[in-house]
């Protein structure tokens, strides 16, 4: 069968390089013997004959474009291949119960959605891998004082270690990309809840990233409200790219006490 055209409404690129692919499906940890595992976009397979290949792994793929549906079918018969769209997935249903985990070579347009997808599902996906346009790797890693910290920095950061692997060139897909990937690792790490109000947290990280280049005191006000004290305190007058998880957890809490003394959001 021909190959499949590859759609730039989709965001694909189409990895060529079976090496590359290898060591994006070595890229895994596990913690049990065998795991199921979700593919995100397998598209023509590239990926995918790898993972096929380890014995540990029980393969599910979500494929939303039907001509590479049709081209895996074809292809792959024995892959458990499912037609539609990684963010319209009810994971609790495909997976109703234990961990799994998750793979791609992630369309760059919508690769942050993804990320926050898997954090909705964070108790279940211990690792989560694969390739991503440079930047957002970049910015998925980045520690507090880098300038490109922010909010998927801190949120995905809150529950995952996350790794840079390796940097993959633009020669090695079909057709080229405008821009450098890379391979990204997450690892859950050992916190198991927010020692804050998690719907507040999430709150407070967007609304400080939002004016980023300003002092919290500014871009925070909308919380607190103008004129109150708390925004004249020294954690106030840092900007959001100097806070790590943990300041950001302990400026939550001043916010949500201030909040219970007297009420402005809550």
């Amino acid at each position: 069968m021909l190959k499949v055209r590859a759609k730039k409404a989709l965001g694909q690129h189409f990895l060529r390089d079976l090496g590359v692919a290898r060591q994006i499906a070595e890229s895994l940890v596990f913690q049990h013997n065998r795991m199921p595992v979700l593919e995100v976009g397998p598209g023509m397979g590239v990926l995918t004959r790898f993972l096929l290949q380890n014995p540990r792994i029980e393969l599910t793929a979500i494929e939303l474009d039907r001509e590479s549906v049709d081209y895996l079918t074809v292809n792959f018969p024995q892959l458990h291949l499912i037609h539609g769209d990684f963010l319209r997935l009810d994971l609790n249903i495909l997976y109703p119960e234990g961990d799994f985990c998750v793979i791609g070579n992630y369309p760059y347009n919508i690769s942050s959605q993804i990320f926050f997808k898997v954090l909705d599902y964070k108790d279940r996906i211990p690792c989560c891998s694969g390739m991503i346009q440079k930047e957002v790797a970049e910015r998925l890693s980045a520690k507090p004082g880098n300038r490109q910290y922010g909010i998927l920095s801190v949120l995905m950061q809150t529950w995952y270690n996350i790794e840079y692997l390796f940097t993959v060139h633009e020669h090695v897909f079909d057709p080229p990309p405008k821009v450098k990937s890379a391979v990204v690792r997450f690892t859950r790490n050992k916190r198991r809840r927010l020692d804050c109000n998690e719907q507040l947290y999430k709150q407070v990280v967007k609304t400080a990233f939002n004016q980023r280049r300003k002092q919290m005191r500014n871009s925070l006000m909308t919380l607190l409200g103008k004129g109150n004290p708390l925004l004249e305190t020294d954690i106030f007058k840092k900007r959001p790219e100097q806070l790590s998880v943990e300041e950001f957890i302990s400026l939550t809490n001043l916010i949500e006490n201030d909040n219970v003394r007297t009420p402005y959001i809550l």
